[in-house]
């Protein structure tokens, strides 16, 4: 009988190029008696090793920022050149969903194939689009421009769970959009889930809290459940947009310190994050 072949050991970097002030009534479904700051990071995710690389999201630019009222740090492209990354090196993109902040970006890859569940393309193409409290998130131009792509044949669709890579899949979780996927990624220190969107703070999955932009309650909560499944801990679920990401995992290089985090180490001890 053949061997198993072992799954590669990534290394997962999130990389910091946006943020943008809130309040935490902002941020959860009823509300929050907390009149206190809760500021809202935006990433992109970098998964590889010697053979492979995968990018996971492709972020928005300035104008977006502009548009949207985000404070722009750098933008995605200057923020992969950090790691000796450029455009045209990118070869394999997974869309979480198709919001702004996710795939605004997606032309500056010419050598990419992007993974995109079909309920998302069904969603951001279809009927709710005729809704405001559904479309807003969205821009046409982004979604006309992926439409484009799958008539290039540059697009692999999924239908739920698939794996893209040895180690590497993507899983439809639903609920803030009506095709989100999470990313499951086999790392040295166990299975680590890039949660995006299906949990926009830690905050979010721990107290089965929900964000107020939100396509089905009920698949967000139901999504928590699957994020925790996937993941080999608690600990190994990343979610999207949590300042917190950048202060529990360590820097890929001091001077990166704040902007890119490796997340297949464990997360830093608590008497670090306290000094």
């Amino acid at each position: 009988m053949a061997e198993a072949t072992a799954l590669p050991d990534y290394e997962v970097v999130a990389l910091k190029y946006a943020t943008r002030a809130g309040a935490r009534p902002d941020h959860f479904v009823g509300g929050d008696p907390h009149e206190v700051p809760m500021p809202m990071d935006y990433y992109l995710w970098v998964v590889r090793d010697a053979k492979r690389l995968f990018l996971v999201d492709t972020g928005f630019n300035a104008d977006m920022a502009v548009k949207r009222h985000r404070t722009l740090l750098r933008t995605p492209a200057e923020a992969l050149g950090l790691l000796g990354i450029g455009s045209h090196d990118v070869e394999q993109i997974v869309i979480t969903h198709l919001h702004n902040d996710h795939v605004g970006t997606f032309d500056e890859y010419p050598n990419a194939r992007f993974h995109l569940q079909d309920d998302e393309m069904a969603f951001a193409t279809g009927r709710y689009m005729c809704c405001e409290r559904f479309n807003r998130a969205y821009e046409v131009e982004h979604v006309a421009g992926m439409v484009r792509l799958a008539y290039q044949d540059r697009i692999d669709f999924h239908r739920g769970d698939a794996e893209i890579g040895p180690g590497i899949s993507v899983h439809r979780i639903g609920g803030h959009t009506a095709g989100l996927q999470a990313v499951r990624v086999h790392t040295a220190r166990g299975w680590v889930v890039l949660a995006s969107d299906a949990s926009h703070y830690y905050e979010h999955f721990e107290k089965k809290r929900c964000f107020p932009l939100v396509f089905h309650v009920g698949e967000v909560l139901e999504g928590y459940a699957r994020l925790l499944a996937l993941a080999d801990s608690p600990q190994h679920v990343i979610p999207g947009h949590d300042p917190l990401v950048v202060q529990r995992y360590p820097a890929l290089s001091p001077h990166l310190a704040g902007i890119a985090v490796r997340l297949d180490p464990a997360p830093l001890p608590t008497e670090a994050l306290a000094s």
